[in-house]
């Protein structure tokens, strides 16, 4: 049994300490309650194999956790919440994806508006601006961006504004 509280438990994740037991498996500490044995700890020991290995992951994206008498937790790699995409690793990429995405739904609805040669180009930039870069940098102040994920806003931009003003790209195009 471990004495101090230096180490979280491997099933609810706080800190274990008297009453607690080790996997002889993944060699996490577990509090007793969280490990269901009745009876003495010292006797189960040698034997004792957590919930965690007993269970093991068949799905690299989708896992249930046991938490309690007839509750589960349902663990995965990335989710939405509020429109915004949240990965396990912490970075942006999901996040930058699913707001270009957004704006290209945007975008779509607008075409008629946007494309039009008898609306001035100073109003459908304002357009742009207001409803298109709105949608598509909502949230973006939470984002860890890198230079990829910069590069691929950009880039989604410059195609929307370009189709707004209806230059095509091979006309930026060199021939030689």
């Amino acid at each position: 049994m471990q004495k101090s509280a230096r180490w979280p438990c491997g099933v609810s994740g706080r800190g274990v300490g008297n009453n607690s037991i080790q996997c002889t498996s993944c060699q996490k500490w577990v509090h007793r309650k969280c490990s269901d044995i009745n009876g003495s700890l010292s006797k189960v020991m040698k034997l004792f194999i957590c919930r965690g290995c007993l269970n093991p992951v068949t799905s690299t994206d989708r896992t249930s956790v046991d938490i309690g008498v007839s509750a589960s937790l349902e663990l995965v790699n990335k989710f939405c919440y509020l429109g915004d995409m949240m990965t396990v690793d912490g970075d942006a990429d999901a996040a930058v994806e699913a707001r270009i995405r957004i704006g290209w739904n945007k975008f779509r609805q607008l075409v008629p508006f946007l494309t039009e040669k008898d609306i001035s180009l100073i109003m459908r930039g304002r357009l742009y601006s207001g409803c298109l870069r709105s949608s598509m940098l909502h949230g973006s102040e939470t984002w860890l961006v890198r230079e990829e994920n910069q590069v691929a806003l950009q880039q989604a931009q410059m195609r929307m504004v370009r189709l707004m003003c209806g230059i095509m790209v091979k006309e930026f195009q060199v021939k030689g």
